[in-house]
């Protein structure tokens, strides 16, 4: 029997208005960055954490990505290649313009959907801003195609020897907030600054796939299924260890060898905990392995973002021991846990922010991170990165991320979603 939690429509919708009206605590003092890894939050909750929105003039808590981003691309002497689903933040833009008047090489793939003509940008648009003065850019149809799943990357390469990578797309709602919409702070995100020029050459590879002999060249470009398949690459940094794998990975291939394949297999080597903070969570084998490794003891909390948490297709449904129909038809494989945990649900943020996190934290050691959502469109259609990263000072960073959004999150199963899952039941078992 599933414990349920009752909360009506209303008490959640008005916990969500509060704007993540968080019970007051102290704030903690800022953790110390690894020399070769740094990690930032535009959430960042630490004592000293704030900053003035340049777009929207208030005050906010959280680190400045991109203002954390543009210092990196100052450093550029070289060479500058960016691969992102969408931009359109001015002063980033900006930035990228002056390194490039510099003699900066600069190319930039973006994803198609987003590639919008000039007269369909507004004049201050970051795009908009880096068309006018003709910087190289492309995106998925540069392979001839229409469009590959998406181009979801999020990562930029700075001289072949520095990385920025993350979860956040280059836009205002992903980073500062939505202009017009003053509660909001930006969709919950992270940034990593990653100095190794190993690290860079496998990223670079990743690129020159995407990007083919260019801008109006012999549409070479390989996105999707095009590029070839690659095992993932182990990089040591230091006294750091990072796996990473790029999507996405043909049905052909077993999934145990996909990048949700590795994800499973890094979650399987959890002795104690498993955190997670996901903006999508679909993949049914995951589920499955989460499911085993409660089985045997290991504590597992997951945070999802709301608008995906309870849908049919959601695995979070599958923790909470619940499975919602679709037109009277579950999901294939579908497998709600015989021994449901509590620990599910979703984060208390301001109406209009997303959990667009895409991390877990294996025994506070290990992190799996990057731009690869839970599902099996990031494994087997879009262009993906996935991180693992093996560090324990990183994973505090993580933890606290995690933790700060776990304190006030709404657990189990709101009463509206059982009364949906109740009336469909009700439906089917008519018809």
């Amino acid at each position: 029997m599933v414990k349920i939690i009752s909360l009506s429509l209303t008490i959640i919708s008005y916990l969500l208005f509060l704007n993540g009206c968080q019970s007051q605590v102290k704030k903690l003092p800022p953790l110390s960055q690894d020399s070769a890894i740094e990690v930032y939050f535009n959430h960042n909750q630490a004592k000293g954490k704030e900053y003035l929105d340049p777009y929207r003039n208030i005050q906010r808590t959280g680190d400045n990505l991109e203002a954390i981003i543009i210092e990196q691309i100052n450093t550029a002497k070289s060479t500058l290649d960016i691969a992102v689903q969408e931009i359109n933040l001015t002063n980033l833009a900006k930035a990228i313009i002056d390194k490039k008047k510099q003699g900066v090489k600069v190319r930039i793939v973006i994803e198609n959907n987003y590639n919008l003509p000039l007269n369909q940008l507004k004049n201050n648009d970051g795009l908009a801003i880096l068309k006018q003065v003709n910087i190289p850019i492309i995106d998925d149809r540069e392979d001839g195609s229409k469009g590959s799943g998406l181009m979801h990357h999020k990562f930029i390469i700075i001289d072949g020897e520095k990385i920025v990578t993350g979860s956040a797309n280059f836009t205002l709602s992903d980073i500062h907030g939505d202009f017009e919409n003053l509660e909001t702070i930006g969709n919950a995100n992270h940034i990593l600054v990653i100095n190794s020029s190993s690290l860079a050459n496998i990223f670079t590879e990743e690129f020159n796939y995407l990007w083919g002999d260019g801008v109006g060249g012999k549409k070479d470009s390989l996105f999707g299924l095009k590029k070839p398949y690659r095992r993932e690459k182990i990089v040591k940094i230091g006294e750091n260890t990072i796996v990473i794998k790029f999507s996405p990975t043909s049905q052909s291939k077993s999934w145990i060898e996909s990048t949700n394949g590795l994800i499973s297999h890094t979650l399987k080597s959890a002795s104690n905990s498993i955190d997670l903070a996901l903006f999508v969570f679909s993949d049914q084998d995951i589920a499955n392995t989460l499911k085993n490794e409660s089985l045997q003891g290991v504590k597992i909390r997951a945070l999802i973002d709301p608008n995906f948490a309870y849908q049919y297709y959601s695995e979070g449904l599958d923790l909470l021991g619940l499975a919602l129909p679709n037109k009277c038809k579950y999901e294939k494989n579908n497998n709600p846990w015989q021994q449901p945990i509590e620990t599910v649900g979703i984060p208390n943020l301001a109406q209009g922010d997303k959990l667009h996190h895409k991390f877990g934290i294996v025994d506070n050691y290990t992190i799996i991170t990057g731009s690869h959502n839970w599902s099996n469109a990031a494994n087997n259609l879009n262009d993906e990165t996935l991180l693992i990263i093996y560090n324990p000072l990183i994973a505090q960073h993580f933890r606290r991320e995690f933790d700060y959004l776990y304190r006030d999150a709404i657990l189990g199963i709101p009463s509206n979603i059982q009364e949906k899952i109740d009336t469909e039941i009700t439906k089917c078992s008519n018809n």
